[in-house]
């Protein structure tokens, strides 16, 4: 049918435009959020691109989600605001006829957006987690950024380096400041580099430098001056991919372990492609919108609808990670509230005779302006 051909040429078009703006949007934000750790020292800086890449994924449910409901949405308003809605009841058809071309759209995103829910977001949330545990198990002094102060894990050690060379092993102009039991401890050097003993220890060897140490406001300060100097070096121990998170494990090692927290993030997980479904059903009589009247009114209903739902997805999240809910009684009422919502909504713009119906309130506008013309002379 041209009508269905149509309609999928605009649907498409329409969901591209917005996945790109959306897109963008959250991935500028990732962008600047992982540069900030990055320059903070919380996470490698060759690891930025991998992070940012993983958070995309992360985000690829969601934006799925608001890019099929605002693409049905704005294509149906657009109809009715070019009153091509009117010569479609007109002719007799009903607003039943757009589910067909309209899911025909969506059902190739609810399954992608479940595939991303299910699999990949999972996948990608891991390896997130991977990339930056392996970073803070890292030696103290591979994790300092050149230019900046860093405090050691033992918090009793700060670090400055003012450059690096070779793969971070090796250290230029370092000034090391420990504070223990006996008191300030104060460690210049040119060069400092990580070696390791037979016995696997760790330790930081620095070369042609001065060591102070001494407690502060008193004069028995030792001075040292030393061609070759080393620290232990603290680190944690390298654990090979360590404790995985619920919102990183597979769906399969969820359902496997079965307790409240592993099947809130089930009822997470679920929640998604049921959304996406039930939103573009909800578009096709959310959309309608007086010709004469601006569009904007739409997409700020969507947006409060979308929020509102996803925040009461959490909520009854939250009930069953606390024990208030089973996760059997708790993944479909809320998605069966918004598609008997969506189910009225349909009933209301089928009853033509209802004063709000478009054609009605279309032929009182125009009976209006009929009246409001001042008559020919």
């Amino acid at each position: 049918m041209i009508f269905h051909r149509a309609l999928q040429r605009e649907l498409t078009s329409a969901a591209g435009g917005i996945f790109t703006v959306l897109f963008s949007i959250f991935v500028t934000w990732t962008l600047i959020k992982i540069l900030g750790e990055a320059a903070g020292g919380k996470v490698d800086s060759s690891d930025v691109i991998a992070l940012i890449i993983f958070a995309a994924l992360n985000y690829l449910p969601t934006i799925l989600i608001l890019t099929s409901f605002i693409s049905v949405l704005m294509v149906v308003t657009r109809s009715y605001r070019d009153s091509e809605m009117v010569v479609w009841f007109a002719s007799g058809m009903s607003l039943v006829r757009w589910i067909r071309p309209v899911l025909t759209f969506g059902l190739p995103l609810v399954a992608l957006t479940a595939v991303l829910s299910l699999y990949a977001t999972p996948w990608a949330k891991h390896k997130s987690n991977e990339y930056v545990e392996r970073f803070q198990k890292r030696e103290d002094l591979q994790k300092v950024s050149p230019g900046q102060f860093n405090e050691s894990a033992s918090s009793n050690r700060i670090f400055f380096v003012e450059g690096v060379s070779g793969e971070k092993a090796n250290v230029q102009n370092v000034f090391v400041n420990t504070l223990d039991a006996k008191g300030t401890t104060v460690v210049v050097a040119k060069e400092g580099v990580i070696s390791t003993d037979a016995k696997g220890e760790r330790f930081l060897v620095l070369k042609n430098g001065r060591r102070y140490q001494g407690k502060p406001g008193q004069s028995d300060f030792q001075t040292m001056e030393f061609d070759r100097y080393s620290m232990r070096v603290a680190s944690k121990a390298q654990e090979p991919g360590g404790e995985l998170n619920v919102d990183s494990m597979t769906t399969m090692a969820l359902l496997k372990e079965r307790n409240q927290y592993t099947m809130a993030e089930v009822l997470w997980r679920v929640s998604a492609p049921i959304t996406t479904l039930v939103l573009i059903l909800l578009a096709i009589p959310l959309g309608f919108v007086n010709p004469r009247a601006g569009s904007s009114v739409n997409l700020i209903i969507a947006l409060l609808v979308f929020f509102t739902y996803n925040n009461l997805i959490k909520l009854v999240e939250a009930s069953v990670k606390q024990g208030r809910l089973s996760f059997g009684a708790s993944w479909w009422p809320l998605h069966l509230v918004v598609a008997l919502v969506a189910l009225l909504l349909f009933t209301w713009r089928l009853n033509v005779n209802h004063r709000y119906h478009p054609l009605v309130l279309l032929g009182a506008v125009k009976r209006a302006r009929r009246l409001n013309k001042p008559a020919s002379t």
